[in-house]
């Protein structure tokens, strides 16, 4: 099972971005995929979170900013990132739980880097 992250980039304070992450390889169903950040000297937080049926969560500092999304037919998940601020600055990683054959467990993708500027 492999995740890759994409959509990363440099935009200017108050821009936006819509990042992507397809899961790929031998999958029996995907439950609950999410968006943790990381900026540099600080932990990875988690940003967002969604359920197989659509149920979403969000952290309180991109409410009403970060909307989150997947399509299961084609096993991706997104991020669609507005009026994004430079604090917004990280190296946005995915996750997902992933149902296999054999297993149930968590997987990462790599992250791809969005920083704002200001």
């Amino acid at each position: 099972v492999q995740l890759q992250a994409s959509g990363g980039g440099l935009v200017q304070a108050g821009g936006s971005l819509r990042l992507s992450c397809a899961a790929s390889g031998s999958i029996f169903s995907i439950d609950v995929m999410g968006w943790y950040r990381q900026a540099p000297g600080k932990q990875r937080e988690l940003v967002a979170t969604i359920t197989s049926s659509g149920t979403t969560n969000y952290v309180d500092s991109v409410k009403g900013r970060f909307t989150i999304s997947r399509d299961n037919a084609k096993r991706t998940m997104y991020l669609q990132m507005n009026s994004l601020k430079p604090e917004d600055t990280a190296v946005y990683f995915c996750n997902a739980v992933v149902a296999t054959t054999i297993s149930v467990k968590g997987y990462w993708g790599q992250g791809t880097q969005v920083t704002v500027s200001s």
